[in-house]
């Protein structure tokens, strides 16, 4: 079953290595899947294709220079036995020279996608925990910071033409959700309230034209902010941060519970019939 774009791989090479002990996030700097193992600095890089070609091969011997445990991932597709591309024990041999994992995965109709492991990475082991320092500044040490200051995994791996939930961005719909209820707000109150220590440079360089200052020290929301509250509700959901619209939604259902509940006094056949339902 062939798939139709390359983030049909993602769900099942990002299960595959959840099951090993990783914690998987998608789209982090470039890499389409990256891994962190408890314990250990050296990441898991994965790049998807939905054919082996060059600019995949490429791709691998980039990652490379940022981790040892590199692996390219395709699909394997049962009716294109003849094609270059599923010539197997051809491109097994060239990823071991290269020093890079190969991992496909198969699509079913009525079963579970499988992912099978070609050939591992040459220069990375399961038992080593690679303890060498991250030198600061560098691609890696950006990698594994980005990495770890996302809250989880909004990302598809493969995705293209997407807006991307970064650690940036979180932290400013943190921000956006804060200021909508408050109408108005200080940098420093908007930090305690998001939980946002960084609130104040992003309102600042408001890269993204979401918050507008209105007087020295107090920002409010644009247009654009509401709209993207909007479009990242299920990412805000996820954390459990609310909009000031959810909010004034629970306590208009709130208001309402509490009119029925005092109905009694006067109306009790109403009540009875509300119960009843």
């Amino acid at each position: 079953m062939a798939v139709r774009h390359e983030t049909e791989l993602y769900a099942p090479v990002k299960a595959f290595f959840e099951n090993l002990g990783y914690e998987v996030k998608g789209e982090v700097r470039n890499c389409d899947l990256v891994g962190i193992k408890p314990g250990q600095q050296t990441p898991l890089i994965v790049e998807i294709k939905k054919t082996f070609n060059l600019a995949l091969v490429l791709q691998g011997m980039q990652r490379l220079k940022l981790s040892s445990n590199v692996y390219v991932a395709v699909e394997r597709n049962r009716a294109k036995k003849g094609a270059v591309n599923q010539r197997w024990n051809e491109l097994v041999g060239l990823c071991r020279q290269l020093g890079l994992g190969l991992l496909t995965v198969t699509h079913f109709k009525t079963k579970p996608p499988l992912v099978e492991v070609l050939c591992k990475p040459a220069a990375h082991s399961d038992n080593v925990h690679n303890a060498a320092t991250v030198r600061h500044g560098s691609r890696k040490e950006k990698l594994l910071r980005e990495f770890h200051a996302r809250s989880g995994d909004h990302n598809t791996g493969g995705s293209t033409r997407r807006k991307l939930v970064t650690a940036y961005r979180e932290k400013a719909l943190r921000v956006a959700a804060a200021l909508q209820g408050l109408g108005e707000a200080a940098p420093a109150q908007l930090a305690r309230i998001a939980a946002v220590s960084t609130a104040a440079p992003v309102l600042q360089r408001n890269y993204y034209g979401w918050f507008e200052r209105v007087s020295r020290g107090r920002y409010r929301l644009t247009p654009f902010g509401e709209a993207a509250l909007n479009e990242y509700a299920a990412v805000l959901q996820e954390h459990g941060i609310k909009t000031a619209a959810e909010i004034d939604a629970e306590l208009d259902e709130d208001s309402g519970q509490l009119q029925i509940a005092e109905a009694p006094i006067t109306y009790s056949t109403v009540v009875v019939e509300a119960e009843d339902d």
